[in-house]
């Protein structure tokens, strides 16, 4: 006999930063396929410390829309805390996290819920293609999954944060005390049973992308120290080749002294110090970096302050107070 399949509340975790343009849309459309497909599902909008009206959006969502919920961060925490907030307040047997903008596409959330109704606990979202962006944010994000890639030995060249996970898979990342956590690695690196649903980016709708060469070279940084030891073992590669170079002129310096030709190498050596200059700089550079995120998990600040939340269940799209 066929095994009957699996039931439960799917949570959508969307998180939300100056996308004001956005949150009606995903509302409507995520309810009516998710209704459409018969699965019972709560919406969490998670408010990154928006700028705009975005948290006047959500509650007007949760007034109209009794699976709809909000949380409202005190300041911009970044995507990473936006996400795990919504885990956090998932109540779901199962939680999908998405992008609000819908470049995630939402139809692939109902294949992802079948797959885990057969028993899949992570279900990932990974890319065909990229869709439209500047060449060098393509170039630098193949650069950065290249480096993350070799170093967890997870292959993440087409990762997103586009992910479904069973309640036991969230239960485990929640478990995670480390501040600087990086959804996108984590969720592969746990384990458990997984599977792959493929998708196409697609264009915004509204709005604008938030994310700056900047900030984007910033999350960057912080996620492979997070994750990551490579940097660190650079700086023994550095050292290793510095002494390399150091017998090379060694050797070609006695040498000179040898023969009678000593004078000739004042230009290599004020090269060679040059180079040595850089190198110890840039791994102190390194090695600080480590440090500062050493000091700031030592620290134990909270991932993220929640000022309001609001349930759609109230329909009077007043937010409540996180006392």
């Amino acid at each position: 006999m066929e095994e009957a399949l699996k039931h439960g509340l799917l949570s959508v975790v969307l998180p939300s930063y100056n996308e004001e343009a956005s949150i009606p849309r995903a509302a409507d459309t995520i309810t009516a396929i998710l209704t459409q497909a018969g699965i019972d599902h709560e919406l969490i909008f998670v408010d990154d410390g928006s700028r705009d009206g975005t948290w006047s959006q959500i509650l007007a969502q949760a007034a109209r829309f009794p699976q709809v919920r909000g949380v409202r961060f005190s300041r911009n925490f970044g995507k990473e805390a936006a996400i795990f907030a919504g885990l956090a307040q998932s109540t779901g047997d199962c939680t999908a996290v998405m992008d609000c903008d819908l470049q995630h596409p939402p139809e692939k959330v109902v294949e992802m819920y079948r797959l885990w109704q057969k028993g899949a606990q992570v279900v990932e979202g990974v890319k065909t293609n990229r869709g439209k962006e500047n060449p060098l944010h393509t170039a630098a994000a193949k650069s950065f999954y290249s480096i993350i890639s070799r170093a967890t030995g997870i292959d993440m060249s087409r990762a997103s944060d586009f992910k479904l996970l069973d309640r036991r898979a969230v239960d485990t990342l929640l478990a995670m005390r480390e501040k600087n956590a990086f959804f996108r690695a984590l969720s592969s690196w746990i384990g458990f049973s997984t599977a792959q649903v493929e998708f196409e980016v697609q264009p915004r709708l509204e709005g604008e992308s938030k994310w700056s060469l900047r900030s984007l070279v910033r999350y960057a940084m912080t996620n492979i120290a997070a994750f990551s030891t490579a940097p660190l073992q650079l700086v023994t590669l550095l050292g290793v080749v510095v002494f390399l170079c150091s017998v090379v002129l060694g050797v070609h310096s006695l040498w000179q002294k040898f023969t009678g030709h000593a004078l000739e190498g004042f230009t290599t050596v004020i090269l060679l110090q040059l180079f040595i200059g850089s190198i110890l700089m840039v791994c102190l550079g390194i090695i600080g970096y480590y440090i500062a995120k050493i000091y700031e998990e030592i620290k134990d600040r909270p991932r993220y302050i929640v000022a309001d939340r609001c349930e759609g269940r109230n329909h009077d799209g007043q937010a409540e107070k996180n006392l």
